[in-house]
């Protein structure tokens, strides 16, 4: 698990609400409780794990005939005290010194709690720990239901429930070793060096020194340990930051005392207070607001920043006290802890004084989530249901995946094969040697060679086969991995360090967090993103009001011809004919402004002295907002009635609610009708162009500018901005009467009593006259549009996972440019499984036989949650993958965050290719973060979670053009030819060793000295991979910039292919087999030296070894693209450093009883003519071949990246043709057609079909009352 699970919190609105009240759950039924395990990351099959919870909602507050009966488990007796489960202690005096304390002021609301000491304070006993388990074990699951007493701490410590601390670390003190170890050894390079470094230990059998291998081993080791342990140190700091916050729990001596959230339990009744975030899982009691309302904001969670609205039991609404909630008894009985966030069933059972039991009904609306934040709510109380790792988002939490990429997948692959060839090497010389021993002893009798016995012969078998592994065992590159960690870790602070993703005015700068998946940034096939907060800022502004046929707008547009200029003005101008009295248009225009004052839900507060503006809807907020701006300012809302101040009369003016139609998708439209201050009654109605205009009367006056608006109305939704008919009528008293009659019936049905207001609603909204039309602006994040244009050109596929409606995410999606006016919609909006499955099998037919035929068109498809539910099931999911893998663009609207995380593992199970990446700003997109292979968080905005469990880190989604494009193809190709050249480097040394063998009669002797030998990897060839890995660009930032096809080389995987591999490979043999071959000619019958010596084994042992160390520097020279200093120092430096440091030891190290194979070697080697031109020679001839196909690839048969290269060197411009004029004009023609059909509408409320809840709140509300709100205390 990941720290920002500590801080975990869902849209606190349910995601289906029934509409009457039904039993709970019927006795022996129990919810789903199957939540992620927190050890496994699950990868079943998407129909196993989506959740089936369902909500039963309760609606027991639209009339009492709704209300449920006593007991959704039957009728209950007045209970006796033993059958009640209360001790009688619970009714007795608290014990003496628990007094209340003296000196509260209840009366104040912002009465402070006093700060006691831990002695004043009541003791209380410890509540049990999360029992520990084993990674394999299944956590065992409660049945049945969960039963909490009110009130009553000692039996609710005897049910065992687990107290509210959390934990997130990887590791702790007993576990970090075997955990440490068994990560580490899952890397095969590191088996089998710990199998090398034992053998060494074996007397006898190492040809080389015993402590080669495991001190290297042991380093790697170690380093990787501290930075492990650096990591977790940072989890177990936010952990204990997290559980030593402070919640104000009540005691039974009627006060709050501040205790540590670690140490809040099931049963506590907390007190919290605005902008606090909520502790754990609470069934709302109270409120400071009326009918115990509260506001809570999940902006730290999914970037939205309008609020949900939660409401306490009629039953519990009035307990604003800590004595009323003192004399709260009874029983809560609910659903076991379980991972569905949007669902919540369970029952009060509350005990009057006199002990009779009454039932009240609890759903989704009574329940607040660890992690919401209040708002706008001075305090509310709360009953503590489920704590810590029981929390519904703790059982949505997933075990932070270790994650491993597709190129070291592969590289251990590759290490296996280095790996059976080492051992088919091992056993060839050890056949030789067998050979030697057994056939050829006689003759060779003055080794003084003997086969010896049968069991001798066996165990000498044995012996040279370990001799020979130890001998060649460097053919797996030892520093590899230590060196690819050190690159990765380099390449990570290059992305950390960039100047281009650093955003100023947040102060952040990109963080990697997982360097081990730097080069997978260049790998990406699919990117799904998160869209408010991510793509979208969630800022609405109010940009066009269009009046009678005028756009009025705060600056105009300069492509507006003459022709136009009369149909467009600024809002200056619309000041002024607001202002003007005698004007026909003036009168429209300020019909228009009142009605966008009036006909809302909007809550107004004043704060600091500037009024603001809460609404469930952001759009809402944005209208109200807008007309405050022009001059039409909603003052107060009283439970009938609104005010509102104009510019010719700055007295309020009261406006008379006598009816709300409220929103939902089938009306598409929100009417109010009021009573205007001279007397008239007038319908307000505001909606989608469809719907409005369609109810227009006919013939009228403003039948000459409905045109025109229709035509604003195209140029607004072709620019992305959401857009709203604005309508009215005058209703006579009359005609009133009767229809207030037939909604009245309508509004206290039982039984479809949603389709019956939408029935009286269309009585009235009629004959309406066109005002106009108001476009909003969704605020794109900055270089949105552009970044994802750039994407799809990199063959980049981008889908969009939303929990918004569907009209909206079309419109964002269209606005920024991830649906183009050229795709085809492809959208999946069923109700049922079998109607979703005949829907995409049709759908995939017709698409195939399309293309069949040679029609390749693009296509988007757009899936609401309810038909993904089912196109995730088994039986079709692979049918709905294949869709959207034709598809160019993929929208999901209305997902949960399971969901999310459900698509992303369907596409990773099945399409093993592709690599995936997951963008979020939120906590409700970590599972979708995790289940992807590279996760990326939005951060910079306060309290945004998803970066601190993503692998990196950005502050706007237009960074991860460059992080993807740039770093991640530079990652890529570096990491590439790093390991293709470390394997290379190690090959061509150590194969050298293997053809000695043919000539020292597979004795196993080495020809190098030892530690020179264990020099070659950690000193002479230490620097040219870490440069080549860290500074190594095959073409610059501004090409990858402007050719962003060349992403495809990553995505196609081209510079580390399987052949790619055995060519360097077979060229590492190559160079071996020459460069062993002319040394062994050269050195024919052994050189004769001026004093007449021969020159002996270790002069040509150590030319053999700097001509092979030229060979490779020079191969690094040959495949270096960018030549920096750097360069310079690593590879004619490394040589250069050999040259001074090698004579120097040989010098040195025999004086001291080392490398005594070096004594006398020093004047002899270094002033020998041969030496120079086999060191001249071996490596020309060697590198020869490798120049000759460099030159013709680059000139016969190149390849993209070698044209872009040679762009690059000879700064050659871009002529490529763009026609931007034309391509503009065919876009907006293309945008109109497809926007007359699809053009998105400024509405996001929560449906709640017949239960009225916007009706109720502006209801309850009587916002000049504010300071006579209860303190709570």
């Amino acid at each position: 698990m990941t720290d920002d699970f500590a801080r975990l919190v869902s849209r606190a609105n349910p995601a289906a609400r029934g509409g009457q009240y039904r039993p709970t759950y019927p006795p022996g039924a129990r919810p789903n409780t199957n939540g992620l395990d927190p050890f496994f990351d699950d990868d079943d099959d998407p129909d196993t794990a989506t959740p089936h919870a369902s909500s039963h909602n309760v609606n027991h507050l639209i009339s009492p005939i709704d209300h449920p009966p006593d007991s959704a488990f039957g009728s209950f007796k007045a209970m006796q005290s033993t059958d009640s489960g209360l001790p009688l202690s619970k009714h007795a005096a608290p014990p003496a010194g628990l007094e209340e304390p003296h000196g509260w002021n209840f009366d104040e609301e912002d009465v402070q709690l006093p700060s006691l000491s831990a002695s004043a304070m009541p003791s209380r006993s410890k509540a049990k720990r999360r029992k520990w388990r084993w990674p394999w074990q299944k956590a065992q699951e409660r049945v049945g239901e969960r039963v909490i007493t009110l009130n009553d701490e000692r039996t609710n410590l005897s049910e065992g429930y687990c107290n509210n601390y959390i934990s997130t670390s990887k590791f702790n003190v007993a576990t970090f070793l075997p955990k440490f170890l068994a990560e580490q050894f899952s890397k095969y390079a590191n088996v089998f060096f710990l199998f090398t470094a034992c053998i060494q230990q074996i007397p006898g059998v190492s040809p080389t020194n015993r402590y080669t291998t495991i001190v290297p081993l042991g380093l790697v080791l170690l380093a990787s340990a501290f930075k492990e342990m650096q990591e977790d140190l940072k989890r177990h700091q936010s952990d204990k930051e997290l559980n030593a916050r402070k919640a104000k729990v009540h005691f039974r001596t009627n006060t709050f005392f501040a205790v540590p959230w670690r140490d809040i339990r099931v049963g506590d009744i907390i007190r919290m207070e605005s902008d606090e975030f909520i502790p754990a899982d609470v069934v709302l009691l109270s409120s400071s607001e009326p009918e115990g309302l509260c506001y809570i904001e999940t902006s730290n969670l999914d970037g939205e920043t309008n609020l949900k609205i939660k409401q306490a039991s009629p039953e519990t609404a009035s307990l604003t006290s800590p004595q009323a909630i003192t004399n709260l008894h009874g029983l809560l009985r609910c659903e076991q802890p379980n991972n569905s966030l949007y669902t919540f069933e369970g029952t009060f059972d509350i005990k009057s004084q006199q002990g009779v039991s009454k039932t009240v009904p609890l759903g989704p609306d009574q329940i607040l989530l660890r992690g919401a934040q209040l708002r706008n709510t001075p305090w509310c109380y709360g009953l503590v249901v489920y704590t810590g790792h029981e929390t519904k988002l703790m059982r949505n939490a997933t075990a932070a995946p270790i994650k491993r990429t597709a190129v070291e997948r592969q590289v251990n692959a590759q290490i296996v094969f280095l790996f059976v060839l080492l051992l088919a090497l091992s056993i060839g010389s050890s056949i030789g040697a067998v050979i030697r021993t057994w056939f050829f002893s006689q003759n060779q009798w003055y080794l003084g060679m003997d086969a010896g016995s049968l069991g001798n012969r066996a165990w000498t078998i044995g012996q040279d086969i370990l001799t020979f592994v130890i001998l060649y065992n460097n053919l797996i590159p030892i520093s590899l991995i230590v060196t690819m960690e050190v690159v990765k870790y380099q390449q990570a602070q290059l992305i950390n360090s960039d100047l281009d993703m650093y955003y100023a005015k947040t102060d952040t700068p990109a963080l990697c967090r997982t360097s081990s998946l730097v080069e997978e940034l260049g790998m990406i096939g699919i990117v799904f993103s998160d869209k408010t907060g991510t793509l979208t800022r969630n800022e609405m502004e109010f940009r066009i009001a269009c009046i009678a046929g005028v756009s009025y707008t705060e600056v105009l547009d300069e492509s507006h011809s003459d022709a136009d200029a009369a149909h467009h003005a600024t809002f200056s101008t619309l000041r002024t004919l607001l202002s003007d009295p005698f004007s026909d248009s003036g009168n429209i225009a300020r019909e228009f402004m009142t009605l966008l004052a009036v006909c809302h839900t909007v809550i107004p507060e004043v704060k600091d002295g500037k009024m603001v503006y809460q609404a469930s809807s952001p759009d809402e907020a944005a209208l109200v907002a807008g007309a405050e701006s022009l001059g039409y300012r909603f003052m107060t809302r009283k439970p009938h009635s609104v005010f509102i101040t104009t510019p010719s009369d700055p007295q309020p003016l009261e406006y008379e609610v006598l009816n709300v139609c409220e929103f939902n998708s089938s009306r598409k439209r929100m009417s109010t009708v009021v009573r205007c201050p001279d007397g008239r009654i007038k319908l307000f109605c505001k909606g989608a162009d469809t719907v409005i205009l369609e109810r227009l009367r006919k013939g009228g006056e403003e039948s000459a500018w409905v045109e025109r608006t229709l035509q604003h109305l195209e140029e607004y939704a072709t620019e992305g901005l959401r857009t709203l008919c604005i309508a009215s009528r005058d209703i006579p008293p009359s005609e009133y009467n009767t229809w207030s009659a037939i909604y009245s019936a309508a509004a206290s049905t039982i039984n479809g009593r949603g389709e019956a207001l939408d029935k009286a609603a269309e009585i009235i909204e009629r004959d309406m006259v066109l005002l106009g039309a108001t476009a909003i602006e969704d605020k794109l994040q900055e270089g949105v549009p552009d970044t994802i244009h750039t994407l799809q050109m990199a063959g980049i596929k981008v889908w969009v996972l939303t929990g918004d409606r569907q009209e909206t995410a079309i419109n964002i999606g269209l606005s920024c440019r991830l649906i183009s006016e050229s795709m085809n919609l492809v959208i999946i909006n069923e109700a049922t499984f079998h109607d979703t499955k005949e829907f995409i099998t049709k759908r995939l037919t017709a698409i195939n036989n399309q293309r069949k035929s040679g029609e390749m068109e693009d296509l988007a498809l757009v899936i609401d949650g309810k038909s993904l539910t089912f196109a995730l099931e088994k039986e079709i999911s692979k049918a709905f993958l294949e869709l959207a893998m034709m598809c160019k663009a993929v929208v999901c609207c209305r997902v949960s965050p399971l969901q999310k995380a459900l698509v992303v593992k369907l596409v990773k199970k099945n399409m093993k290719g592709q690599i995936l990446l997951a963008i979020g700003d939120g906590a409700n997109d970590v599972p979708m973060i995790q289940a992807a292979h590279v996760g990326v968080g939005i951060s910079g905005v306060e309290g945004l979670q998803a970066a601190r469990s993503a692998d990196v880190a950005i502050s706007q989604f237009r960074f991860l053009k460059k992080l993807l494009l740039v770093h991640g193809a530079w990652s890529y190709r570096r990491l590439s030819k790093l390991i293709l050249y470390s394997f290379y480097k190690n090959i061509v040394l150590y194969m050298t060793q293997f053809w000695f063998s043919f000539f020292n009669n597979f004795s196993g002797q080495i020809a190098y000295e030892s530690w020179t030998l264990s020099f070659y990897n950690v000193v002479f060839t230490l620097l040219p991979p870490l440069v080549i890995g860290i500074f190594d660009q095959f073409v610059s930032a501004r090409i990858l910039d402007r050719y962003p096809q060349l992403y495809m080389l990553g995505q196609s995987n081209v510079f580390f292919t399987k052949t790619s591999f055995w060519l360097w490979i077979i060229n590492a043999l190559y160079h071996s087999l020459v460069l062993f071959g002319l040394s062994i000619i050269m050195f024919w019958g052994d050189l004769k030296q001026s004093n007449g010596f021969d020159s002996g084994h270790w002069f040509w042992g150590t030319t053999l070894y700097l001509a092979v160390l030229l060979t490779v520097l020079g191969k690094a020279g040959l495949i270096s693209d960018l030549w920096t200093k750097y360069t310079v120092i690593a590879i004619p430096g490394s040589f250069a450093f050999t040259m001074v440091f090698l004579p120097l030891y040989a010098l040195i190290a025999p004086l001291v009883g080392i490398s005594i194979e070096y004594e006398g070697i020093v004047p002899r080697l270094w002033s020998d003519w041969i030496f120079y031109f086999t060191l001249l020679l071996l490596p020309a001839v060697c590198l020869s071949r490798d120049f000759v196909w460099k030159y013709y690839r680059r000139t016969y048969n190149p390849t993209s990246y070698h044209i872009a290269q040679e762009l690059q060197k000879y700064n050659i411009p871009d002529y490529r043709p763009r026609q931007e004029q034309f391509q503009k004009a065919i876009k907006k023609v293309r945008a109109v057609q497809r926007l007359r059909r699809t053009r998105g509408f400024a509405f996001s409320q929560t449906e709640t079909a017949g239960r009225q809840d916007q009706a109720r709140l502006i209801r309850a509300y009587d916002t000049s009352k504010s300071h006579n709100r209860p303190s709570g205390l």
